[in-house]
């Protein structure tokens, strides 16, 4: 195997009835949630062969797209031919050698012509899930409607593409209920974990001057000298911060915080979070109130409405964790019973082009 490429056997009863379909996943490396979403398909048969296209495994790799990519980009060189192409060539090597019969790419956002011509060349049975903006992508709708189905995490974006001539499919985002997390303790405090934007970091300052105790994570609210570095960014707001932490620890820092917001932005559908947080016991506040879709506001999350509303909910939490914890305990039983990556995975299986 290739770095960034790993296989998991097929689980369940279609695991022992015959071979199983061998799928071929192909997934950014982006907080590891591909191997959540290929335990999901596992679970519903498949032998999966995953394959995390911008994943630069070993020190050889991590070099060359530092010294080849990253640095010239910052200097204010266009390099993004010379990143598809090196992500193409690995993936089309990595699809060859799997031998798939069927094909689920996350994004592929820095895949070029060749893979997708390696895809079809093969008649592969083959979907396209967006689990983030379409405006995050170059896809052209000529592309799409050719390559389809296309599954997208908003729904406006689905119905939008499917009026527009592709075959589009609305799958929200979920969470992997089989992840083991790390003892953490209990804690008063509001959490963020996430990138930092200006209206995160508004909401957050807005909280502690409130005299909410918050702490963001993430390398780009990170106070440490090495964060300051890889982020090119000598400045940070004055908030308690934490370094970048593992998928698992965020789970488990967003279940035992007092509450975790969850801060979309302008964002068409709902992020991982809207699912994880309630999916691991943690009490979200959330700032869309089309989350209802999903989860009853007020009972299973709270929705807040601007910066007072939060700082208003967040001092709440902090004075009554007994009703917090009454909301948390609702949503989870709903993430678990609607909303994880299995959930999502037998939803697409009637999809397949």
């Amino acid at each position: 195997m290739s770095a960034g490429t790993y296989t998991i056997a097929a689980r369940g009863e279609r695991a022992v009835s015959g071979r199983p379909e061998r799928l071929f996943l192909v997934s950014p490396a982006f907080h590891g949630y591909h191997r959540s979403i290929a335990a999901a398909w596992a679970a519903q048969g498949f032998d999966v062969t995953v394959h995390c296209y911008d994943a630069y495994a070993d020190l050889g790799m991590k070099l060359r797209n530092k010294l080849a990519l990253e640095l010239p980009r910052k200097a204010g060189l266009d390099r993004t031919a010379a990143r598809v192409a090196w992500d193409t060539d690995r993936a089309v090597a990595a699809l060859r050698a799997a031998a798939p019969d069927r094909v689920l790419v996350i994004k592929g956002d820095s895949l070029g012509d060749a893979f997708w011509d390696e895809v079809t060349g093969r008649a592969l049975p083959r979907m396209l899930w967006l689990y983030d903006d379409l405006s995050r992508h170059d896809y052209s709708m000529d592309f799409l409607r050719g390559i389809g189905p296309v599954l997208s995490y908003a729904r406006s974006e689905a119905e939008s593409l499917a009026a527009q001539g592709v075959d589009a499919h609305y799958m929200p985002n979920g969470f992997d209920p089989e992840m083991v997390l790390p003892a953490v303790p209990r804690t008063e405090e509001l959490v963020f974990v996430g990138s930092r934007y200006p209206n995160r970091v508004e909401l957050l300052r807005a909280l502690a001057s409130a005299g909410v105790p918050v702490r963001a994570y993430g390398r780009q609210w990170s106070h440490h000298p090495v964060d300051r570095l890889r982020t090119w960014e000598l400045s940070r707001p004055d908030l308690p911060a934490e370094r970048d932490i593992p998928l698992a620890e965020a789970y488990a820092v967003q279940a035992a915080a007092a509450g975790a917001i969850n801060i979309h932005g302008l964002q068409a559908g709902h992020a991982m979070r809207t699912f994880e947080v309630p999916g691991m016991g943690g009490l979200q506040l959330v700032d869309r109130p089309d989350v209802a879709e999903f989860y009853v506001p007020g009972e299973e999350v709270l929705v807040f409405e601007d910066t007072e509303h939060l700082v208003e909910l967040g001092r709440r939490i902090v004075s009554q964790p007994a009703w917090g914890d009454r909301i948390r305990a609702a949503g989870r039983r709903r993430s678990h019973a609607e909303h994880t990556f299995s959930h999502r995975a037998r939803m697409a299986q009637e999809w397949w082009a």
